[in-house]
């Protein structure tokens, strides 16, 4: 999947509030660290794991379900396979009505999904991660800003 440097941009500077569907508690997961990432960067982050539902996280409650969600969400981060999306994208349309962006983090792609997002108006990105996106268009990248044009020794 291909998308614009400017396409991304627009969605992360919009992004205020992210649901992350998926997010661990161990400090040296993937989900939870992408989801600190974006916290520490001022975007609220509301975490959302059965498994871990009650608990604090971030300084948010745990929620079970994208249903449990009473405030507004600009995005909704997911953390799982591929064949758990379609009935995620489907409780985000149904209970997050300011939704503005479907993301599945890297290795998460799923067709059929997009499209029933896509076709509600909601931007979909497959297969990314905001955090490193965030990174590489921000200029925040550090030690992973290897051929990403943003940083270069060129003179």
């Amino acid at each position: 999947m291909s998308y614009s440097d400017q396409h991304l941009r627009r969605i992360l500077t919009r992004t205020k509030v992210v649901a992350v569907v998926g997010v661990s508690t161990n400090p040296v997961r993937p989900s939870y660290f992408v989801a600190r990432y974006l916290g520490l960067r001022g975007i609220t982050v509301i975490p959302v794991n059965p498994g871990h539902a009650g608990k604090t996280l971030f300084g948010q409650t745990i929620r079970a379900h994208l249903s449990e969600i009473c405030e507004p969400v600009d995005m909704v981060d997911v953390f799982r396979r591929p064949e758990a999306v379609p009935e995620i994208v489907q409780d985000a349309l149904l209970h997050l009505p300011a939704l503005k962006t479907i993301w599945m983090q890297i290795g998460v792609q799923h067709a059929g999904a997009a499209a029933m997002a896509e076709a509600k108006g909601i931007d979909v990105i497959q297969d990314r991660c905001p955090k490193i996106e965030y990174q590489r268009l921000f200029g925040e990248l550090r030690m992973g800003g290897f051929a990403t044009g943003v940083i270069s020794s060129k003179l």
